[in-house]
C-alpha cells in the first residue's frame, strides 16, 4: 500500500511480520528505526530513542529560579540580593522630590491645590508640598503684562460703536493686564482671558455713548480711555476675577469708511476754526495788556498833575509835538525884511512818496 498521504502523526504501515495497515499502530522495529513523532507525548523519548524539547513549564521554571526577579539576566547584588529595591526605592525618591520641592522666580507665585481644592498660595523661591496626586503646585507670572487686542485696522462690524448723538464710530484699542491674585484668576473664572476681551467691550460701549462723535474721535479720547479702565476694573472687581487692569489705548477712532473723506473735511475745518479762534483770543489779550499799560501810565501822569498842573501840561505838549514833528520833513520860515530862498519843489519831488513835508511861518520875535 503507497505511502503517500500520511501526515507525521500517522502510525507507520505494516513491517516484515505481515500487519496490515488500519489494525492500529505497530510497535517499533528491533532495528532501532522511528518513524515520526508527536513532540507533545511524554513517551516520545521512549519511544523513539530521542530527547524531546523543553516544555513551557521547563521554561517559566527557570526563568522564577533565576536572579533576574522575573525579567532575566539581571545580575544580582554581592550579596546575593536582588538590584530591584534599590531600583525601586531610586523611583520613588525621584518621584517624591520632582512633584514635592518646586522652584518659583521672583515673578511668579504658585497656586497649591490638595487634592483638586485650593489649599494656599506661595511666593517666590523654594516651596515644599505634598507629592502628587496628594498635592498639585501651578505657578502663574503675576508681574507679566498682558495686551489684549480689540478690534482692528480694517472695517468690521464688531468694531462699531454708537455715539450720544446716534452717529456710529469704528474703533479698535488695546486693553493691558496683569494678575493680582492668581487663586482667583485660576479658579473664579472659567475663561478670564475671554472675560477680559468681553468686559472691555461692554465698558467701551457704555463710556463711548456719553461722547458725541466730536469728542470721541477727537479730544475726548484720553477721558474715553480713563472711564473705561475704571469700568473695567469696577466689573472684574464684582466678578473676583483677580484681573488689574493696567491702562486701555485707543489704536484707532474713526467714523466708517463709507464717510471718511466727508468726516475729514469736517475735521478739518473745525481744526481751522480753532487756529482762528486762538489767533482772535492772543490779538484781544495783547489789546487788553496795552489798554491797560496805558491806563497805568495815564495815572501816573494823573498824580503829577494834580501837584503842578501847568509843568505837566507843559511837558505833555513838547512830547506830543516831539513825537508829531520828528516823523516828517519840516521847514521854519520867519518873517521878516530878508526873503529866503528856499527849493521847495525839489524837496517836493526828492520827498514825494517817502513824507510828508510841513512849513511854518512865523513871525520874529
Amino acid at each position: 500500500m503507497s505511502e503517500e498521504g500520511k501526515g507525521p502523526w500517522d502510525a507507520p504501515s505494516a513491517g516484515a511480520d505481515g500487519d496490515t495497515a488500519g489494525n492500529g499502530p505497530s510497535k517499533a522495529p528491533d532495528n532501532g528505526s522511528a518513524g515520526p513523532s508527536n513532540p507533545w507525548d511524554p513517551d516520545a523519548m521512549r519511544k523513539t530513542g530521542k530527547p524531546r524539547g523543553p516544555s513551557l513549564e521547563d521554561i517559566f521554571r527557570r526563568t522564577k529560579g533565576s536572579g533576574g526577579g522575573g525579567f532575566g539576566g539581571l545580575p544580582t547584588r554581592p550579596d546575593g540580593k536582588s538590584w530591584w529595591p534599590i531600583i525601586a526605592g531610586g523611583l520613588v525618591l525621584l518621584w517624591l522630590s520632582w512633584s514635592s520641592v518646586h522652584r518659583l522666580g521672583p515673578e511668579q507665585q504658585g497656586v497649591v491645590t490638595t487634592f483638586g481644592k485650593y489649599s494656599h498660595t506661595v511666593g517666590p523661591g523654594i516651596a515644599m508640598t505634598a507629592p502628587f496626586p496628594i498635592q498639585r503646585l501651578e505657578k502663574l507670572d503675576t508681574q507679566q503684562i498682558r495686551t489684549t487686542p480689540i478690534g482692528s485696522s480694517k472695517s468690521s462690524n464688531d468694531n462699531l460703536v454708537l455715539t450720544k448723538d446716534q452717529n456710529i464710530i469704528d474703533m479698535a484699542y488695546d486693553v493691558r493686564w496683569s494678575i493680582k491674585s492668581p487663586e482667583r484668576f485660576l479658579f473664579q473664572l472659567d475663561q478670564p482671558e475671554q472675560t477680559v476681551q468681553e468686559v472691555s467691550e461692554s465698558a467701551m460701549r457704555a463710556t463711548v455713548a456719553n461722547f458725541n462723535l466730536t469728542q470721541a474721535i477727537g479730544d475726548g479720547r484720553a477721558e474715553i480711555e480713563g472711564q473705561v479702565l475704571e469700568r473695567m476694573q469696577a466689573i472684574l472687581d464684582e466678578y473676583r476675577s483677580g484681573v488689574l487692569v493696567q491702562s486701555v489705548s485707543i489704536r484707532q477712532s474713526d467714523p466708517p469708511a463709507e464717510v471718511t473723506d466727508a468726516f475729514r473735511a469736517v475735521n478739518a475745518a473745525q481744526q481751522k476754526r480753532e487756529s482762528n479762534l486762538n489767533d482772535a483770543r492772543a490779538y484781544a489779550s495783547q489789546v487788553t495788556q496795552l489798554a491797560l499799560g496805558e491806563t497805568a501810565e495815564f495815572d501816573k501822569i494823573y498824580e503829577q498833575y494834580k501837584t503842578a498842573p501847568e509843568v505837566t501840561k507843559r511837558r505833555l505838549y513838547y512830547e506830543t509835538m516831539e513825537q508829531i514833528l520828528g516823523k516828517v520833513d519840516k521847514t521854519i520860515v520867519e518873517s521878516g525884511a530878508v526873503t529866503p530862498y528856499l527849493p521847495l519843489p525839489e524837496m517836493q519831488r526828492r520827498n514825494s512818496g517817502e513824507s510828508n513835508s510841513v512849513t511854518v511861518t512865523g513871525k520874529k520875535q
